[in-house]
């Protein structure tokens, strides 16, 4: 489903990404984990479309490429990213943005617009299952949300997008236990073999919950280790001082 290959990325001048290669089947959950500075962020930036990078090489999703696609292209083929920081937009209300969002991405499908009263009915069923109040939906985006309600908040709207690649940006940092289980749980009901997903993290928590296929570990801009789900917990043990140079497994 994505194929990153050669990829560099670099900002006012520095190189962030450096030559990184890496392969998303449909149907898998990858994990990426590296040391602060590693690009994990960037990667997720440049995977999005935001603005201010300078980017070569091939990233593939579906067969089609990413790079010269502006961010809502990306987001109608069915791309959704979960940002480490979710932003505040004060004054656009989450219901009117969610049904936007949604009703945009049904129209691109080729289905119909869902309705007020529908979408309402909805998006309900979608926040009981993240244990979230309906009420979130009257409050603008994100504004006044603790980091545990903005990452739910994030996790919402995957679950109301469907997309075909999530990528989730260090969507469990900043949340305490039972957060953590709840935001992992939403994930792990979105797991389809119709679906991708990559998890950005630097804890095993959510991997122990929503275990990946594969762990990459991302450095200096590249992949340099890749391994099964126990590579995770290595790392946990013992830091990435200890790793060996060099693609494994």
């Amino acid at each position: 489903m994505l194929h990153i290959a050669n990829l560099y990325a670099s900002v006012a001048g520095r190189t962030i990404l450096n030559g990184l290669d890496l392969d998303v089947p449909t149907g898998e959950v990858h994990a990426i984990m590296g040391p602060n500075g590693s690009g994990k962020t960037t990667l997720s930036n440049v995977l999005s479309g935001r603005d201010g990078y300078d980017v070569s090489g091939t990233v593939t999703f579906d067969g089609v490429d990413l790079v010269p696609l502006a961010p809502e292209a990306r987001a109608a083929a069915g791309v959704f990213v979960a940002f480490q920081h979710p932003v505040e937009i004060p004054g656009v209300g989450n219901m009117y943005f969610l049904r936007t969002a949604v009703n945009s991405i049904r129209s691109h499908r080729g289905l119909p617009e869902l309705a007020a009263v529908e979408f309402l009915g909805l998006a309900k069923e979608h926040m009981a299952r993240l244990a979230m109040d309906p009420a979130f939906l009257s409050r603008s985006v994100n504004a006044g949300f603790s980091g545990g309600e903005k990452k739910r908040n994030e996790i919402l709207q995957m679950s109301m997008l469907e997309p075909r690649l999530a990528i989730l940006d260090e969507t469990d940092s900043g949340l305490d236990i039972d957060a953590l289980r709840i935001v992992a749980q939403g994930i792990e009901r979105l797991r389809s073999p119709h679906r991708s997903m990559l998890i950005i993290t630097h804890h095993t928590p959510l991997l122990d919950d929503v275990q990946p296929d594969r762990v990459h570990v991302l450095h200096g801009g590249r992949i340099v280790r890749s391994g099964g789900p126990e590579l995770a917990h290595e790392l946990e043990a013992d830091g990435y001082g200890t790793l060996p140079i060099g693609v494994s497994g």
